[in-house]
Formats: C-alpha cells, sequence, structure tokens
C-alpha cells in the first residue's frame, strides 16, 4: 500500500506533463494544415486552378492528414486534441463566419433584389426542405434507403437545405458576372441560414414534445424563433449604434476602446438569443447587416479599417478550419458507412429539392417583374448549380447527433458530411466549367489582373441585366399583378426614402447620402477578400 502511494503522485505529475506535450502537437497540426491551406489556396487562386477551388483545397488536406493519422497509428492521440465538441464550433467558429455574411452584404444591390431574395431564401429554403423531407420519407417507405421517422426526415431536409455557395461566389469576382446575380447567390445563401436553422430547430421541439403540436403550433414555434432572433440581432445592432454616435469613443486616446466594444456587441447578441431560448446565429446574422448599415459608419476611420480586417481575418480562419475538420473527421470519426443508399439517394433527392426552390421561386418573381427585369432562365441554372452544401449544414447534422435517438443522427452526421464533401469535391470543381457554358461569368475585359477581372462585374448603375431602371408606369395599365408590383415599387421606395431622411439620421452622425459602394466588399465566403465586386 505504502508502495502504491509512492508511485501514484510521481505518474500524476508525470502525466500533466505528456498531456501538454500531446496538445502542443495537436495545436502544431491545426496552425500547419491551416498556412498550408491559405498558400495553397493562394497559389490556385494565382494560376487561375478552378478544378480545385481553395474549399475543396483545405477538405483535401484535412483529409489527407487525418488517413496518414490511420496508418501512422497515432489516431488516438490526435483525435483528442483535434477533435472538438460542438459547442466550440457554435460559440467560437459558427458566429465570426454568419457576423461576417452579414456585416459584407453591400446594401444597394441586396436591397434592389431583397424581394427576390427574400423568396428564395425564405419560401424557397422551405419549400427545399419540406421537398427533401418527403422524397427522403417516401425512400424509406419504398426500401430504397435507410428509413427514418418523418419528424425526422423534416429535420434532415431542414439541416441539408442550409447552402453556402463558397466557390460559386469566388469564380464570381475572379471571373466578374452580373452584379444582380451576385447579389441572388449572396443574399440567398446568408439569408437561407437563418431559414434553415429556424426550420430545424422547430422541428426539433415537434420532436421532442410530439404530443399537442397541429400545423398552427409548428408555425408559431417557427415565427417566435425566426422572429424573435431576427427582433434581437435587429434590437442589439440599433442599440449600438446609437452607443457609439453618443459615447464620442471616436477620438485618438479611445480607439482601442471603440473597437473592442464594437467587437463585443455580435457576441452580445449572440449569446442574448441563446439565452432566451432563440437562435443565436439569426440573431448574430441580423446584427452584422445592422451594424455595417448604422453603426460602422459611427466609429473613427482607424476603426472602421481594424474592425473589417478582425471580423474579416477570423470568419477566414474560422471557415477554412471548418472545412479542414470536415475533411478530417471522414478519415478518423466512426461513421454510418453501411447505409450508402441513404447518402446516394439523398443526393438525388436534393437536387431535385433545389430545383423546386430555384424554377419555381423564379417563376413567382419574374411573374410580377416586368419584361426587362426578368431573371434569365441562365441565371436560373447558375442559382440551381450553386447550391453547395458548407458549414452550416455541417453544424445542424453535428447537433442532430445529441437531438436524435437510437443513431438516426450519427446517420445523418455521416450522410451530410458525405454531400458536404461530395459536392465541394465534384459539383465545386466542375463550377467553373459550368458557368462559363452557362455564359454567365467573363466580360470584354481581357487583363490577365484578377483584380481587373472584377472590374468586369456590372456596373450597379447600368440597365444591363435585371436591375431596376425607374418603374414605367404604362406597363401596369389594366394588369393587377403589376399594379400591384408598382405598389410595391412605391413601398421600397417609400422605405428608402425613410432610411435616408430618419433612419440613417437617427442612429448615425451622418445625413444619409453616405456612398454605400465606397466600402471594400469582403466575404469569406467568396473566398476572395479586400475588393467590392460592384463598383466598376
Amino acid at each position: 500500500m505504502a508502495s502504491d502511494s509512492e508511485i501514484s503522485p510521481a505518474v500524476a505529475r508525470k502525466a500533466p506533463g505528456k498531456e501538454q506535450q500531446a496538445a502542443g502537437v495537436g495545436i502544431l497540426l491545426q496552425i500547419m494544415m491551416l498556412v498550408l491551406s491559405f498558400v495553397l489556396g493562394h497559389v490556385l487562386r494565382r494560376k487561375k486552378v478552378y478544378i480545385i477551388p481553395e474549399a475543396s483545397a483545405s477538405l483535401l488536406i484535412g483529409l489527407i492528414v487525418g488517413i496518414l493519422a490511420n496508418i501512422s497509428d497515432t489516431e488516438t492521440s490526435i483525435r483528442a486534441w483535434f477533435n472538438f465538441h460542438e459547442e466550440f464550433f457554435f460559440l467560437f467558429l459558427l458566429p465570426p463566419i454568419i457576423f461576417q455574411s452579414g456585416f459584407s452584404l453591400a446594401p444597394k444591390p441586396f436591397f434592389s433584389n431583397f424581394g427576390a431574395i427574400v423568396t428564395f431564401a425564405i419560401f424557397g429554403t422551405f419549400i427545399a426542405s419540406i421537398v427533401t423531407g418527403i422524397l427522403v420519407y417516401l425512400g424509406g417507405l419504398l426500401f430504397l434507403m435507410y428509413r427514418l421517422p418523418f419528424v425526422e426526415c423534416l429535420m434532415f431536409g431542414a439541416l441539408i437545405s442550409a447552402t453556402d455557395p463558397v466557390t460559386v461566389l469566388s469564380i464570381f469576382q475572379e471571373l466578374g458576372t452580373d452584379v444582380n446575380l451576385y447579389a441572388l447567390v449572396f443574399g440567398e445563401s446568408v439569408l437561407n441560414d437563418a431559414m434553415a436553422i429556424s426550420l430545424y430547430r422547430t422541428m426539433s421541439l415537434v420532436k421532442a414534445h410530439p404530443s399537442g403540436q397541429n400545423l398552427l403550433m409548428v408555425v408559431v414555434r417557427f415565427l417566435e424563433t425566426f422572429v424573435g432572433s431576427m427582433s434581437a440581432g435587429f434590437g442589439v445592432g440599433f442599440i449600438s449604434a446609437l452607443l457609439f454616435k453618443y459615447a464620442g469613443l471616436d477620438i485618438d486616446n479611445l480607439q482601442n476602446l471603440e473597437s473592442c466594444l464594437f467587437v463585443l456587441f455580435p457576441y452580445f447578441s449572440y449569446m442574448l438569443a441563446e439565452g432566451l431560448g432563440l437562435s443565436g446565429i439569426v440573431s448574430i446574422l441580423f446584427t452584422g447587416i445592422v451594424m455595417k448599415h448604422y453603426t460602422y459608419s459611427n466609429l473613427s476611420q482607424s476603426s472602421q479599417r481594424f474592425v473589417s480586417a478582425f471580423f474579416e481575418l477570423i470568419s477566414s480562419l474560422a471557415e477554412t478550419f471548418v472545412f479542414i475538420y470536415m475533411g478530417f473527421d471522414i478519415a478518423m470519426e466512426q461513421h454510418s458507412w453501411s447505409h450508402v443508399g441513404f447518402i446516394f439517394f439523398s443526393i438525388i433527392f436534393i437536387g431535385i429539392a433545389r430545383a423546386a426552390n430555384v424554377f419555381s421561386c423564379a417563376y413567382l418573381v419574374n411573374l410580377v417583374r416586368p419584361a426587362h427585369r426578368k431573371i434569365p432562365r441562365k441565371h436560373q441554372k447558375a442559382l440551381w448549380y450553386s447550391g453547395l452544401r458548407g458549414a452550416m449544414a455541417f453544424a445542424l447534422a453535428l447537433q442532430s447527433i445529441h437531438d436524435l435517438p437510437e443513431g438516426h443522427g450519427q446517420t445523418i452526421f455521416t450522410a451530410t458530411t458525405a454531400i458536404v464533401v461530395l459536392t465541394v469535391l465534384l459539383i465545386g470543381g466542375s463550377t467553373g466549367t459550368m458557368l462559363e457554358a452557362l455564359d454567365v461569368v467573363g466580360g470584354d475585359s481581357h487583363n490577365d489582373s484578377p483584380l481587373a477581372s472584377i472590374g468586369t462585374i456590372t456596373n450597379f448603375d447600368d440597365n444591363n441585366g435585371y436591375i431596376a431602371p425607374p418603374y414605367n408606369e404604362e406597363s401596369s395599365s389594366g394588369n393587377k399583378i403589376k399594379m400591384k408590383l408598382k405598389e410595391f415599387h412605391k413601398s421600397a421606395a417609400s422605405f428608402s426614402a425613410l432610411d435616408k431622411n430618419y433612419l440613417t439620421p437617427f442612429f448615425t452622425s451622418q445625413n444619409g447620402d453616405e456612398d454605400d459602394e465606397a466600402e471594400p466588399f469582403t466575404s469569406t465566403r467568396s473566398g476572395f477578400h479586400g475588393h467590392n465586386p460592384y463598383s466598376s
């Protein structure tokens, strides 16, 4: 007994040292993979190698390292320090990615196409999730794939409907495209995340409390999650704007404090919504939109440069790490690969649901638009092809492991991971060829510089594409639908006037004549930073 008491402290003292060493090796491995991803992505972009997008390169690096770890019998120790819980994912990786999505929205193209973007992102995502859920459920009934309960099929449909067209946006910026198509793809992907997570949470509540749930209660729960989270985000954003307007922080010796406070507000919005039982992701997204439009202009110029660079930096690091981890996870974790049929038919059903989303919503949008504003068929096909899956789908699938019993969550997680990997590698790699075949990228410029090629994106003020020129009143005569369109134009104009004449002067120290296009457009989702594609 005495011998045991003498040995145990020595072992106890030795264990922390080895544990610290293993942690250091794990962190070093992560840093090396991040460095390699950024360098390889830069080389691929400089060489204009579109068959291997940056997201695909990051994913492949993680996959290769995971395979090597398995071969070298170091799987257990590496997994212990490389793997992370979903709390780390939702609290530290996802918030900066989502905030940057809202923060980088260019207001003029976004709000000019706001009706179409909302139609695709809200109504279209709802259609896609329902169609996917129903097809997966029917596939189970017909013994084509692993059978899941109907509510779980709807949960899978909701989480897999979250799109992340990182590769498409990157090619748009490299080769140039119509600014309205860019606004549609990017705007839809931003609001689509909010819709997908709200649908998923609603279905999770229905799954957890199946008794006494009817259609009305489901709708109420969804509105509670979506509208409540959006309101929390707007509220925090407007409060931050007033604080920075009246606190007088934009003086030389307080710029560090100013920047620190600005960085804290997004996380305050996220934690507030989570504490209220709402969606922090939805909340932080709308906080980003409001803070860019109002709070940002109340900062000093040096603080503006700092916060723009800071959020671009951490979101880029976070998204690159997510793709590395997805590749690493394929090789390191135990997956339900026995359900290959579930993965195969899910990919087919997702393509069908995406088509139902894009073409039905485009039909509705074109129904109320004059001829010169209709979304061309080739742009619709580009929208359909841009429905890649990414970080949000992966995050929700990670959460489903704990939300669903009996291994169903593991099956959904395996299928989602495989779908993300396949869409990023296969569809992402062929995106450049497909977009060129559809003739939606490229322009008159033949300059070899990537920055010059971005200049081929259609100028926002031109009448090319389907941007709205002044409304033609004569085209609405005798047509009730176009009369409604005219009312919509008036309401949109009224909101713009309200924002310029009242909201902007109230929440900012400027007079509302701020040039929205003066700020650099930055988005980690586009894979390109520091240039505004909306400027000529």
